[in-house]
C-alpha cells in the first residue's frame, strides 16, 4: 500500500504521493494518513462552539470516500429509496449525492457494504472528519481564504429552493485528494454533539450520550460562513431531508473514550419534585399583580447564547408550582443561531430565573415553541425544526417531561417532513375526548392561514386534519382546510366543534363597515372550517393573539386594540368602561370574555390597574407607559392558568398575573 507522505511545516502540507482504491460499489477511497491539526476556530457568538482550538492527534491511517454517497451506491443497499429521487427537486440523477437519510440510514449502509465485502466502514469521527478536510491548513477552507466557484451552488439561505444540481466531484479535490466536504450536502458524523474539552486530544470520539448526532461541510443553499472547515452543525439522528448526505471511512472505530455527557443546563437544574398545593383564587378578591420581568439577560452572555432577538415565548405550569416559559433568542428571526431559552420562576420566588439554554439544534433555525400541562403530570414541548436558516420549511419535534421539566424523552418526530405548516405555535390544548391539538402556521409569510395537528394517543402519532395542498380563499361564507389567518388561538366548544381567532386573512363585517379579525368554526376536528367576522379588530406584525378556555368556564381573548404603525394623525382604540359606566377610549392589550361559547363578549377590559409605569416589552414592543388608558401596544401572547385559577400572561418580555374576578371587576 502507497501511503501519501506528507511533511507538516509551518502548518502547510506538501504532498509528495497519491493513493486511492476502489472497493465493490465502485466507492473510491482516499488513503488518509496519521497526523496532527488544529481543530475548532476563535468563533464567538453562534460560532462559539467552536471553541476552544486544540491539537488533536489522528494516531492511525483510515481510508475515506473521496465524495459523498451516490444515489446509484445507496439504492444498490436499499432500492426502495428510489422513492425520495427528485423530492423537493433535488438529486434526480444515479451520481449525484444521496439525499433524505438519517443518521440511522448512513448506518445501517456502512454494516451492510461492511458484511457485503468483510471490511469495517463506518461514518467519520467529526475530528477525522476536519482533519481530512483541512488536509494541512488551518485557513477558513481547504482552498485558502475563499473556495472556488465550482464549489458555489447558492450560498445563500433560500426561502423559495433554488434547484441545483448535487453531482458530487465536480469541484477541485482537496490535497488527500477528497470532493465536496465544502458543500454540495451536509454529512453525517458518527460523534455525538458537544463542547469542545481544552487541551490536547488524540483520536477524539465526542460525547458518550447527547441529542443530536454530528453533521458537517454545509450544503447548497446555505451562506458560507457554514461552509468553513471548522462550522459545526448536527441534526437529530431521525431527521432526513434535502441538504443531508453522508460519505463513508473504511478503518477501525478509535477505542478512546469518550467525553461525559453535558451537564445539564441551569432550566434543569435543581427542579423540585415535591407535589405542589394550589390554593384557588376563584373567589377570593380581584387580583391584578405587578407585571414582572421573565426574560432577564444573564450576566455572562459567554456562557448563554442570549441574542439580541428574545421573542417568540410559551408558558406552562407545573406540577411543583413552578411555571416554565421558553422563547427563542437570535440576532434575526431568519437566522440559524436561533436558540430556544428557557426560565423558570420557581414555587414561592418572586423573581425569574436567569435564562438559560432549554432547546437547540445546531445551526438550526427554531422558530415556534410549545408548552402545555396535561393535568395528569406530564409536560408536553413541542418545536420546529428548520433544515436551515429560514423558517418556512420546520419539521415538528415534541418532547415529554414526567418530572416537572427535569429531564425530557429523546425529541420524536411529530411531523418528520420539512414543510410550511409547521410553525408551532404557543397554546396547545387537549380536546374533551383526550386529544391533543397543536397549532401551527400555514405559510411562512404574513398571511396564509392556520393548520393543525391532532394526537389521540397522548403524542406518540400525530396526523394532520386537512392533507390537501391549496390555500383556502378566506372570505366570509367560504369554508376550506385551514384556519383563517396566521398565529391562530384555538379551542374546543362545548359542542365539540373547534373554534379559532388569527392574525390576518381579515374579513369584512358588513360592506364599508371595515375588516375585523377572522373565526374560523371547524365541526369535524379540523377537517374543514367556515369563516366568519368576528367583532375584535384586526391585529398585525408583532402581534399573536390568545384564545383560551378558562378553569372557570368563559372563553377568553387577549389581543390588541390596533397595530401601532397603523395609525394615522387620528389613534385607534376600543370603548372601555369604567368603574362608574361611563366610556372612554383605551389603547393596547385588552381582554374578552364570553360566557356563550363565542357568540358574545359582553366583557372587555383594557390589561392595566391604572398605574403609571415604564416597562419595556422587548423583541418588536420595545418600551411603552401604561396607565390608565394605555396598555402594552403589541407582543407575542402565550398564556397558562394553573390550578389555583392565577392567569398567566407572558408577552415577548413581560408576565402578567391576574386573575377572573379582576376582568369581571368594575
Amino acid at each position: 500500500m502507497n501511503w501519501i507522505r506528507i511533511t507538516f511545516l509551518a502548518g502547510l502540507l506538501t504532498q509528495t504521493a497519491f493513493s486511492q482504491t476502489t472497493n465493490s460499489l465502485g466507492i473510491t477511497l482516499a488513503d488518509i494518513p496519521a497526523g496532527k491539526f488544529y481543530m475548532g476556530s476563535e468563533g464567538e457568538g453562534e460560532n462559539a462552539d467552536e471553541n476552544p482550538v486544540h491539537r488533536v492527534t489522528v494516531s492511525k491511517p483510515f481510508r475515506m470516500a473521496i465524495t459523498e454517497i451516490t444515489n446509484a451506491q445507496f439504492e444498490a443497499f436499499d432500492p426502495s429509496h428510489k422513492k425520495f429521487r427528485g423530492k423537493d427537486g433535488f438529486s434526480k440523477e444515479d451520481d449525484e449525492a444521496v439525499v433524505f437519510v438519517s443518521y440511522r440510514d448512513a448506518t445501517a449502509f456502512c454494516e451492510w457494504l461492511g458484511k457485503k465485502e468483510g471490511k469495517k466502514y463506518r461514518l467519520p469521527t467529526e475530528a477525522e472528519w476536519e482533519y481530512a478536510c483541512r488536509a494541512g491548513t488551518v485557513t477558513d477552507f481547504s482552498t485558502g481564504r475563499f473556495l472556488s466557484k465550482a464549489h458555489l451552488k447558492s450560498q445563500k439561505t433560500d426561502r423559495e429552493q433554488v434547484i441545483v444540481s448535487l453531482k458530487v466531484g465536480q469541484a477541485e479535490a482537496n490535497k488527500f485528494g477528497l470532493y465536496d466536504l465544502h458543500g454540495n450536502v451536509e454529512e453525517w458524523c458518527s460523534d455525538w454533539y458537544g463542547a469542545y474539552s481544552a487541551g490536547e486530544q488524540k483520536d477524539p470520539v465526542g460525547r458518550i450520550s447527547g441529542l443530536y448526532r454530528v453533521t458537517r461541510g454545509g450544503s447548497h443553499g446555505t451562506p458560507l460562513t457554514y461552509l468553513r472547515s471548522s462550522n459545526r452543525m448536527a441534526m437529530i439522528p431521525e431527521d432526513k431531508h434535502f441538504q443531508l448526505g453522508f460519505r463513508i471511512v473504511e478503518g477501525d472505530l478509535p477505542v478512546t473514550k469518550p467525553l461525559p455527557a453535558e451537564p445539564a443546563t441551569f432550566v434543569y437544574q435543581n427542579v423540585s419534585q415535591k407535589p405542589f398545593s394550589w390554593k384557588k383564587v376563584s373567589d377570593t378578591k380581584p387580583i391584578f399583580m405587578e407585571p414582572i420581568r421573565y426574560v432577564n439577560k444573564p450576566e455572562c452572555t459567554d456562557e448563554v447564547p442570549f441574542f439580541q432577538h428574545n421573542h417568540c415565548p410559551a408558558i406552562t405550569w407545573c406540577p411543583n408550582g413552578d411555571l416554565l416559559a421558553a422563547w427563542f433568542s437570535t440576532n434575526q428571526e431568519s437566522g440559524r443561531e436561533m436558540t430556544i431559552l428557557a426560565s423558570r420562576l420557581r414555587a414561592g420566588q418572586q423573581n425569574w430565573d436567569k435564562p438559560s439554554e432549554f432547546f437547540n439544534v445546531p445551526d438550526r433555525n427554531m422558530t415556534g415553541t410549545s408548552l402545555f400541562d396535561d393535568g395528569k403530570g406530564t409536560l408536553y414541548h413541542m418545536n420546529g425544526v428548520e433544515t436551515d436558516g429560514d423558517w418556512k420549511n420546520l419539521a415538528m419535534v415534541l418532547r415529554t417531561s414526567k418530572d416537572n421539566g427535569a429531564t425530557w424523552s429523546i425529541p420524536s418526530m411529530a411531523d418528520p417532513e420539512h414543510q410550511v405548516r409547521n410553525q408551532v405555535i404557543a397554546g396547545m390544548s387537549q380536546t374533551k375526548e383526550g386529544w391533543l391539538v397543536q397549532a401551527g402556521d400555514a405559510d411562512p409569510g404574513p398571511v396564509g392561514g392556520t393548520a393543525i395537528h391532532v394526537s389521540k394517543d397522548g403524542g406518540k402519532t400525530w396526523e394532520n386534519p386537512y392533507p390537501g395542498k391549496e390555500t383556502p380563499d378566506f372570505k366570509e361564507g367560504r369554508s376550506g382546510g385551514l384556519i383563517a389567518g396566521i398565529h391562530a388561538g384555538v379551542v374546543q366548544l362545548k359542542d365539540g366543534s373547534l373554534f379559532a381567532l388569527g392574525r390576518n386573512n381579515n374579513i369584512e363585517a358588513q360592506e364599508g363597515s371595515g375588516f375585523r379579525m377572522p373565526a374560523s368554526i371547524s365541526k369535524d376536528m379540523g377537517k374543514t372550517w367556515n369563516y366568519a367576522a368576528s367583532e375584535f379588530p384586526p391585529i398585525a406584525g408583532g402581534q399573536r393573539l390568545i384564545l383560551f378556555r378558562l378553569n372557570e368556564g368563559p372563553l377568553l381573548v387577549i389581543s390588541f386594540t390596533h397595530h401601532p404603525e397603523e395609525t394615522d394623525e387620528k389613534k385607534i382604540g376600543m370603548t372601555f368602561k369604567d368603574s362608574k359606566g361611563n366610556s372612554y377610549k383605551g389603547y393596547g392589550m385588552y381582554a374578552a370574555l364570553s360566557y356563550d361559547e363565542g357568540k358574545t363578549w359582553p366583557v372587555k377590559k383594557l390589561l392595566t390597574d391604572k398605574k403609571e409605569r415604564y416597562l419595556n416589552g422587548g423583541a418588536w414592543t420595545g418600551a411603552f407607559e401604561m396607565d390608565e388608558k394605555n396598555a402594552e401596544p403589541r407582543g407575542y401572547l402565550a398564556l397558562t392558568q394553573s390550578p389555583d385559577n392565577l392567569i398567566h400572561l407572558i408577552s415577548s418580555s413581560i408576565h402578567y398575573r391576574f386573575n377572573l374576578n379582576w376582568l369581571t371587576a368594575d
